[in-house]
C-alpha cells in the first residue's frame, strides 16, 4: 500500500507558483488583446531624432508586468527555472490559440441578433488573428524570454549582486529588440502585410516604447526586490 504524505509546500514554493501563474496570465492576456491599436501621446526629441507620438497594440499593457516578474524569477529562482517557465508559457499560449481557433469554427446562435452579444463576424474580427501573427508572437516571446534570462545571468555573473538596474533593465533592453524584430518580421513581413521599408520604420518606434517602459520600471524593480527579500526571509 502506497503511503500518503500531506503536501506542505514552503513559502518560497508557493511564491514561485503565484509568480509563475501571474506571468502566464499576463502573457496569454497580452496575446489575446493584441488586435487593438492604441495611440500614446508621448513625444520627445533626442538630437536629430524624434520619438513619438506612438501607435502600438493594447497588448503592451500587460508586458511591463511580465518584465518585472521575469526579473524577480531570474533573481530569486534562477536561470533554469525561468527558461523552463518560458517554454511552458509559450506552449500554453499556443494551446490558448488552439482553443480560440476551435471556437471560431462554431457558428454563433441565431439568438445573437438583437441580444447585444457578438455575431460570427464581430467575434472573428476580434479573435481571428492570422496564423502568421500567432506564430510570430509565440516565436518572439520564447526568443526574447530565453535571451533575457541569458543576458540577465551573464551580467549577474560579471557584477555579482551589485547593479540590480543594470542586469534587470539591460537584459530587457536586449531581449525586447529581438522581440520587436521577430514578431513584426514573422507576423507581418513574411505574409506580405508590411514592406521591408515599413518594417524598418516601425521597429524603432516599437522598440523605443519598450525601452522607455523598461527604464521607467527601474524604481518598481528595486521595490520588488526589497519586497521579495523581506517576504522570503520571513518564516512561513
Amino acid at each position: 500500500m502506497i503511503s500518503q504524505t500531506s503536501f506542505q509546500p514552503t513559502r518560497r514554493e508557493w511564491t514561485f507558483v503565484f509568480l509563475a501563474g501571474l506571468m502566464i496570465t499576463n502573457a496569454v492576456t497580452a496575446e489575446l488583446i493584441s488586435s487593438k491599436l492604441i495611440d500614446i501621446p508621448l513625444q520627445f526629441n533626442l538630437g536629430d531624432w524624434q520619438f513619438g507620438p506612438f501607435t502600438t497594440i493594447v497588448g503592451v499593457l500587460p508586458w511591463p508586468i511580465v518584465f518585472i516578474l521575469t526579473d524577480l524569477l531570474n533573481e530569486f529562482y534562477g536561470e533554469k527555472a525561468v527558461k523552463r517557465l518560458s517554454w511552458i508559457t509559450a506552449v500554453l499560449i499556443g494551446y490558448c490559440f488552439l482553443l480560440v481557433y476551435a471556437s471560431l469554427q462554431i457558428p454563433a446562435s441565431t439568438l445573437v441578433s438583437g441580444s447585444g452579444l457578438a455575431s460570427d463576424k464581430e467575434y472573428n474580427l476580434i479573435f481571428g488573428q492570422a496564423p502568421w501573427i500567432i506564430l510570430g508572437s509565440i516565436c518572439a516571446f520564447i526568443a526574447s524570454q530565453l535571451l533575457d534570462t541569458t543576458v540577465f545571468h551573464w551580467i549577474k555573473n560579471k557584477t555579482g549582486n551589485r547593479y540590480i538596474a543594470l542586469r534587470s533593465t539591460g537584459s530587457t533592453v536586449v531581449s525586447q529588440l529581438i522581440d520587436s524584430i521577430v514578431v513584426l518580421y514573422i507576423g507581418f513581413v513574411i505574409p506580405g502585410k508590411l514592406t521591408m521599408a515599413e518594417f524598418f520604420k516601425i521597429v524603432p518606434v516599437n522598440y523605443s516604447l519598450k525601452l522607455l517602459i523598461a527604464i521607467a520600471l527601474t524604481p518598481v524593480i528595486y521595490l520588488g526586490h526589497w519586497l521579495m527579500r523581506k517576504w522570503l526571509s520571513t518564516a512561513a
